[in-house]
């Protein structure tokens, strides 16, 4: 079922992905390749659709300690993938996972 939640989890997976694009060129001076981009944006649309999927209705704290936590499990899952070569990536995907919890939270008024 697509719900506002999860269209509010995509599209700002979506959008973070290309932030992770950007830092990923200007921290390797535009050393990645188009399939390598395209798996880090892709990793973050992921996220989103993740996050997006796990509705279920916490606290506001433990809320954003889901999105830490599948943050962290998604972008480990890109990260060890590519020979652990990105740690601000990795981490960034952490952050990430909040970012679009908090995103869901805020935007989406049923589940907050």
């Amino acid at each position: 079922m697509f719900t506002k939640r999860m269209l509010i989890c995509v599209i700002a997976g979506a959008l973070l992905g290309i932030v992770c694009i950007v830092g990923a060129q200007l921290r390797t001076g535009f050393e990645h390749e188009a399939p390598y981009l395209f798996a880090f944006w892709f990793n973050r649309l992921l996220l989103g659709i993740v996050i997006g999927l796990a509705a279920f209705k916490l606290s506001t704290i433990q809320t954003l300690g889901r999105g830490a936590l599948l943050g962290l499990m998604v972008s480990f899952a890109f990260y060890s993938s590519t020979g652990f070569q990105d740690v601000i990536g990795f981490i960034a995907g952490i952050i990430y996972g909040v970012i679009i919890e908090y995103a869901a939270l805020k935007l989406d008024k049923k589940t907050a």
